[in-house]
């Protein structure tokens, strides 16, 4: 790991991790924390606006995207671990505020210093290695699911691969179309059920099929879905977010 002095960071749970996947957050505190990083939480923080964004509720999302860019705009760095959410903050707001010429600047001028989790750990910290546990805990193999708005908004297709790679006593099995929506895509599973249940069918299929003992991904949504999918099906493969592997092989 190339890292020239330890980096402090805010941290943004989202609204799914911090109401569902709790583990999440604090596997995200430790891996930071391991890696020299001074976490911050501001425990006054809500949701980014995402969920009425997408559903085409643009005057109710304004107010949340103007309290979050309030609140972190003095921050060198803001770490989320979901592509979804921090999508939202560095390409969504600049749609959302294109009518106001400060808040766009505002907005953009905070979004550049927004990073989903392995993006800060690969692209701002520079890890290319990860500490070992003292006394190894996994020797597992994982598949990876390449969530939407990371590998299509923010571009992040290679970082959490590194992070696998990296990850010790872990191998990483690479499914079919890994890259191809798994059908969750917020209220689109809901309107659209059974698109979206042929869609997760198809992911859980490649799953099986890889023969890994877990399924990796970046977004707490995607793993929900997915997670349900396994477990209605009595399939033996665990849900897992990257701060949850990378937790437990440095820990």
């Amino acid at each position: 790991m190339s890292q020239t002095r330890p980096q402090k960071a805010s941290l943004f749970v989202t609204c799914v991790v911090d109401q569902f996947y709790p583990e999440i957050g604090e596997s995200t505190v430790r891996v930071l924390q391991r890696l020299g990083v001074d976490v911050e939480f501001n425990p006054d923080q809500i949701c980014c606006g995402q969920p009425a964004f997408n559903t085409g509720y643009w005057k109710e999302a304004r107010p949340l995207a103007k309290r979050f860019i309030e609140m972190y705009r003095d921050d060198e760095y803001v770490v989320i671990p979901s592509g979804s959410c921090a999508s939202m903050v560095r390409v969504f707001y600049q749609e959302l505020f294109h009518d106001d010429p400060t808040l766009l600047r505002q907005a953009t001028e905070v979004g550049s210093h927004v990073f989903e989790f392995s993006e800060f750990l690969v692209d701002v910290l520079g890890v290319d290695t990860l500490p070992k546990a003292t006394s190894p805990k996994l020797n597992t193999s994982v598949t990876y699911h390449e969530a939407c708005h990371l590998r299509r908004e923010l571009g992040a297709t290679t970082q959490a691969r590194k992070l696998i790679d990296a990850s010790s006593g872990v191998d990483l099995a690479e499914m079919d179309q890994s890259e191809v929506c798994c059908g969750f895509g917020g209220t689109f599973a809901v309107k659209y059920a059974d698109i979206s249940g042929a869609m997760l069918q198809e992911k859980i299929t490649h799953i099986r099929n890889s023969g890994a003992d877990a399924v990796v991904a970046c977004d707490a949504t995607c793993l929900m879905h997915i997670g349900g999918g396994l477990e209605k099906q009595g399939i033996q493969v665990r849900p897992q977010h990257l701060a949850q592997l990378l937790d437990e092989s440095m820990g």
